[in-house]
């Protein structure tokens, strides 16, 4: 993906900001306390976060994160619908993908900048 550079991450709780983007939430569950009016967003894609099942078992526990990616890369290969919209968006410009966990080196949106950099699920 040529555009990579323009791929950006940033918490639910930091507010927008115009060097953002378009705002994508990739998490399965809205984020705690967040009110959906305040939360900028393009759009909210569920079907690209982890299964609830992952989800679980992860529970963004670091000494799971190895198999977490294996799994979570795993579940984005059979999701090329649902990535569309972000591999669209990143032709036009600036993606920010918008996540709630308080773990910012071991949550989804780190697999899925990786995923999407690589270039996967084509």
């Amino acid at each position: 993906m040529s555009r990579t550079h323009e791929l950006k991450l940033k918490r639910a709780y930091e507010p927008a900001a115009p060097e953002d983007g378009e705002r994508y939430l990739v998490d399965r569950l809205w984020p705690r306390g967040v009110k959906k009016a305040a939360l900028v967003l393009t759009g909210w894609l569920k079907e690209v976060a982890p299964s609830n099942g992952l989800r679980r078992w992860f529970g963004h526990d670091p000494a799971r994160w190895t198999e977490f990616r294996r799994r979570y890369r795993e579940e984005l290969k059979f999701h090329e619908a649902a990535l569309k919209p972000l591999r669209d968006a990143l032709k036009r410009g600036k993606v920010t993908l918008v996540y709630s966990a308080h773990d910012e080196e071991h949550n989804q949106a780190v697999v899925l900048r990786e995923f999407l950099a690589a270039g996967k699920g084509h």
